[in-house]
């Protein structure tokens, strides 16, 4: 672990490769699980107000749940997240064939929104839980992510590189700029040898 600034990062996301291999996993992280996306407070209110121009993009039973629940909920666990349809599939989730795919991210790659997804989402496979006085930035390795583990070392991709884009929306370009000093500096290291 080591820190930058107000977080407190794992080396993982240094250390281990993944690129997402949406035709092998067929987008199972939108399916399988116990708990919906978490979400920031911030990103409930955006949920609220962007689910009008999401429902054409969504499923029948997806707009249901988000219907019956609201547009998020209070999991279990009390933390906040996207609702699920039947405890299982997020309630956003829409399906190119057999693949899962976010009903929010296709209305902003039509250019309905300004808003990609919620960043936890975007982040993936990086988890942030955010404390009183700092953010733990760790990767959570997740079996149904295997080929996603096995693209990334084929292509040599760490997973900070692969979620760049996430990194510098959640923490910043100068964040990001001093994650990649010390990613520099990492691989230098005799321990890495």
């Amino acid at each position: 672990m080591f820190q930058l600034g107000k977080t407190i990062v794992s080396e993982d996301i240094l250390e281990k490769e993944f690129v997402c291999n949406l035709s092998a996993c067929k987008g199972a992280c939108c399916v399988d699980g116990d708990a919906g996306a978490p979400l920031t407070k911030e990103e409930t209110k955006i949920l609220e107000q962007i689910f009008p121009k999401v429902k054409p993009f969504l499923r029948p039973e997806g707009i249901a749940a988000i219907e019956a629940q609201g547009t998020w909920r209070v999991g279990t666990d009390q933390d906040l997240e996207t609702p699920l349809i039947d405890e299982k599939d997020c309630a956003y989730v829409i399906f190119d064939g057999s693949t899962a795919l976010c009903g929010i991210e296709q209305a902003y790659n039509q250019g309905v929104l300004d808003w990609k997804k919620p960043v936890s989402c975007h982040l993936y496979p990086i988890r942030v839980k955010d404390f009183t006085e700092f953010a733990a930035v760790n990767y959570d390795r997740w079996d149904i992510c295997d080929d996603a583990c096995s693209l990334g070392k084929e292509l040599q991709v760490p997973v900070y590189q692969f979620v760049k884009e996430a990194l510098i929306r959640r923490f910043g370009e100068d964040w990001f700029s001093e994650l990649e000093t010390v990613a520099a500096q990492y691989q230098k290291s005799p321990r890495r040898r």
